[in-house]
């Protein structure tokens, strides 16, 4: 397969097969198919097989290297990587349709989503107020309920089962925040509640972060943190030869990393994204998605004058933002008034 690019006005060409062949040999000699279906290529960055190409492999030798060539052929490595990695795994995330780069298998996403979180709970002094556990619960039940509804009706049915949910209070009035791991496991620290007051502006917390989930823009961020940190390589083996790296970059991907040491913000894409589905959820769950106007304005209150909440850290909120949650508000209502019928159970 063959592929013409055009850059600064001259083609220059690259072929895929021949490519392809390069990358098995750097894989040891192994067929790279089964892994690029898995998603599991443990790839060694853009830098060393530029060099591995340009230092003249069989495949290179020969070739005549006009004025920029070299640039031109870094520019189609990268251009060839990045074909590989969408072929490794491309999502769709529902109702935005947008396509998205999931590197990472999903079941080991699970896996480790299921462990780290059992270790934060380990570690973290859990809430004993009755009512606000059953706030939360009651809630998140409501949301998870929702999501599983939205993800059946959007054609992603079969994703239902990854979802084991299990919502608990983290005691620490300092921390305003919450967040949502792979599988439906999560967490609301009780410093948030003062900003959400009631319900209502838990649940637009709760959609909002079930939406991440059920967009999977954790995998997403995983995904481009390996590409990034770790060059490429795949998780299992980043668990395995860097693992406190690895879980450093795990935990921020999920908007947990004010317990690790630094935080990664959501890309206004995400954010964009979380927005709309999480209105969805908590209008279809019964709850009044104007809320989420409310919230917003309470919380940026909270960034005045000092460091702003890790809430906002990882979630930007810029003034832009009130304008589309006005648009999205109007896509959900009337999931909200559906959900107002006799009968509708909540």
């Amino acid at each position: 397969m063959r592929v013409q690019l055009l850059r600064e006005g001259t083609p220059f060409l690259l072929d895929l097969s021949v490519r392809l062949q390069d990358l098995q040999r750097l894989h040891g000699g192994k067929p790279v198919g089964p892994y690029l279906q898995r998603g599991e290529l443990a790839m060694p960055g853009l830098r060393g097989l530029a060099a591995l190409l340009i230092q003249g492999e069989d495949t290179m030798k020969n070739r005549h290297w006009f004025p920029g060539a070299r640039r031109r052929l870094r520019w189609s490595i990268f251009l060839f990587l990045s074909f590989l990695f969408l072929a490794a795994g491309c999502a769709e995330v529902p109702l935005t349709h947008r396509k998205g780069l999931h590197m990472v298998p999903e079941s080991q996403m699970l896996s480790m989503s299921f462990q780290q979180y059992n270790e934060i709970l380990k570690k973290s002094r859990l809430c004993t107020d009755p009512e606000k556990i059953r706030l939360v619960r009651r809630v998140g039940k409501r949301i998870a309920r929702a999501a599983e509804e939205f993800l059946v009706d959007s054609g992603m049915g079969a994703e239902v089962r990854n979802y084991h949910w299990e919502f608990n209070v983290i005691q620490d009035d300092d921390v305003l925040n919450a967040w949502c791991m792979p599988g439906g496991k999560i967490a609301v620290y009780t410093g948030i509640l003062p900003v959400t007051r009631d319900e209502n502006g838990l649940a637009v917390v709760l959609g909002h972060e079930v939406a991440h989930a059920i967009a999977r823009h954790g995998n997403e961020r995983m995904s481009q943190a390996l590409l990034a940190s770790l060059g490429g390589m795949a998780l299992s083996v980043a668990i395995r030869e860097k693992p406190d790296t690895t879980r450093r970059l795990y935990m921020a991907a999920f908007g947990v990393g004010a317990s690790v040491g630094f935080l990664l913000p959501y890309s206004r894409i995400h954010e964009s994204e979380a927005d709309r589905i999480g209105l969805t959820l908590m209008a279809r769950a019964g709850y009044d998605p104007r809320g989420a106007l409310t919230f917003w304005k309470r919380m940026k209150k909270k960034e005045k004058g000092g460091r702003p909440p890790e809430f906002l850290s990882t979630h930007p909120a810029p003034a832009a933002r009130i304008a589309a949650l006005k648009r999205y508000i109007n896509e959900a209502m009337p999931y909200y008034e559906q959900s107002l019928k006799p009968g509708r159970p909540l």
